[in-house]
């Protein structure tokens, strides 16, 4: 491992370590859900309609771990915060095997 794959590969650890600030911030603010991460009911709560993209694409995607969780009745912080950080490391791991994957197609020696 070179030194730009080290100095990368620190920063996705660390990205993913931070990850729970997404439900900290949310939490001290008593602001709800993370920002940005608004289902379509929420969405139209806010601000009154659904979006026609929203609308059309709300069911297209279901994520692995629904709520970043895999007990999503367990409210725990603590156990959230896990759950936000191996969603982390699994996203970033997925997304760095991914282009090494490409670039190795891309890029010949």
């Amino acid at each position: 491992m070179n030194r730009l794959q080290k100095k990368i590969m620190i920063t996705l650890i660390v990205l993913s370590l931070l990850t729970p600030i997404g439900i900290l911030l949310p939490m001290v603010f008593n602001a709800g859900d993370a920002w940005g991460e608004w289902s379509a009911e929420t969405v139209k709560d806010l601000i009154g309609y659904v979006p026609e993209g929203l609308q059309k694409y709300a069911n297209t995607y279901k994520a692995p771990l629904t709520d970043y969780s895999m007990n999503v009745k367990d409210t725990s912080v603590a156990h959230q915060s896990g759950y936000y950080i191996l969603s982390g490391i699994i996203g970033a791991t997925v997304t760095m095997g991914v282009t090494i994957l490409i670039s190795k197609f891309i890029i010949k020696k």
